[in-house]
């Protein structure tokens, strides 16, 4: 097989957020992850550590960490940081880097009426059912306090690609 050697499956995801309460917040009481520990702050004041390794400002302070676990699996890697180059504001999905992501849902209509009464989330549109291969899903954005991008996704009965034996 090719492709990296020894790769089994996705560890975690990591993003970096304004605020690691809201963020906290957020992600416990929102969407119901569950947090599991914080580790940091880490600096390096006279070294390149930060650039070499982290691909960010030298004197960067990365103030804190915290992992969530999500549904059972997923980990969630928070960050925040103090940088004088900062960008604060989040890329959209047609921006280099964009990025989203997505959470598994048992019923659609059920979490976007749930997220639509929650203060600070932001929900896009409306639910928006595939076509082709993924013909069986539903699908629809939502932004977090912080204007990050989520998205909800169901399929309780597969994806056409599933039952086509693609």
């Amino acid at each position: 097989m090719a492709g990296l050697p020894g790769m089994r499956r996705l560890d975690h995801i990591g993003f970096t957020v304004p605020d690691l309460e809201q963020a906290r917040t957020f992600l416990v009481e929102v969407l119901g992850c569950e947090y599991m520990y914080s580790l940091g702050p880490f600096r390096h004041d006279d070294t390149d550590w930060m650039r070499t390794h982290l691909n960010v400002d030298p004197r960067t302070v990365m103030r804190q960490l915290h992992f969530f676990r999500c549904g059972g699996q997923a980990v969630f890697e928070v960050f925040e940081y103090d940088a004088a180059d900062q960008v604060s504001t989040p890329p959209r999905n047609s921006d280099v880097g964009g990025h989203h992501v997505a959470l598994y849902v048992d019923d659609l209509d059920v979490a976007v009426d749930y997220l639509r009464q929650q203060p600070g989330v932001t929900v896009l549109g409306e639910p928006t059912a595939s076509r082709g291969p993924s013909e069986g899903q539903r699908w629809i954005y939502f932004l977090s306090p912080w204007g990050m991008q989520f998205e909800l996704v169901s399929y309780p009965h597969g994806k056409a690609f599933d039952r086509d034996g693609g």
